[in-house]
């Protein structure tokens, strides 16, 4: 009885399948790098707007903390006999301080040269309440000017020009800032005579009473451009914050 064996033919991929399977799996990688490097772009847009926009909370709060002490100090830390601790101006914005007035963009009368929608001359004692140097904790200008994209912060002692004083002492305060036309990064109400005396922004004021030392509120806009505009528009990823700083001081 003859006996067959069954011969089973074993075959392998053609080069055909090779290079088609090939093809979907470059397709597949392709895809999910491609993928992957998109969100890596994002992640990397969002966390920048995240710190642009810490950076400038952090600025807009020192400036509004800055606004909220400025000008005369309470009784018991005012001294005639020492100019130096002693405020005589919120805001030191008078040419030739503190000789002269100048009204703030009436048009009428002697026109400040400061303020301006990105410039700010504050005159406060930030540590007026230290236990360790009352009462002669020396009052300081601080002053925030724009130049360029990044807002400066300049601190000088009293006495002194706080021009000059202060434009030597500029630091980086916040950086990427956008200047707009539209919206100024510093605008001002003043008190009013009229009665009831209600707070008027300072050009639609009268020219007696839009005056640097009848200025009660600062408004601050702050908007930021993120480092790297965004990956699909190319547009810049701007953040926008508004604050209000109020001075509490009487005037003397």
């Amino acid at each position: 009885m003859s006996r067959f064996r069954a011969k089973t033919e074993q075959r392998g991929f053609t080069l055909i399948e090779l290079l088609t399977a090939l093809g979907i799996f470059l397709l597949v990688c392709g895809a999910a790098f491609t993928l992957l490097g998109s969100s890596q772009k994002h992640y990397q847009t969002e966390s920048q707007v995240l710190s642009s926009f810490q950076e400038a909370r952090l600025g807009l709060d020192q400036i509004v903390r800055d606004v909220n002490d400025a000008g005369y100090p309470p009784p018991t830390f005012f001294s005639a006999s020492a100019p130096q601790n002693s405020a005589s101006s919120p805001f030191a914005w008078i040419p030739g301080y503190p000789g002269t007035s100048c009204a703030i963009g009436t048009g009428v009368g002697v026109q400040c040269t400061v303020p301006s929608g990105v410039d700010l001359i504050i005159e406060t004692n930030p540590n007026r309440e230290d236990p360790n140097c009352v009462p002669n904790c020396p009052v300081q200008w601080i002053r925030y000017q724009l130049q360029g994209t990044t807002l400066m912060r300049g601190t000088a002692n009293k006495p002194g020009d706080p021009d000059t004083s202060t434009s030597g002492n500029f630091v980086p305060f916040v950086q990427n800032v956008v200047d707009t036309a539209a919206q100024p990064i510093f605008s001002y109400t003043c008190d009013t005579t009229i009665t009831p005396p209600p707070t008027l922004p300072c050009p639609n004021a009268t020219n007696a009473d839009s005056q640097p030392g009848n200025i009660r509120e600062v408004i601050v806009t702050l908007i930021v451009a993120a480092p790297v505009p965004d990956i699909n528009t190319g547009q810049p990823r701007l953040v926008q914050l508004t604050g209000r700083g109020r001075r509490v001081n009487p005037n003397q």
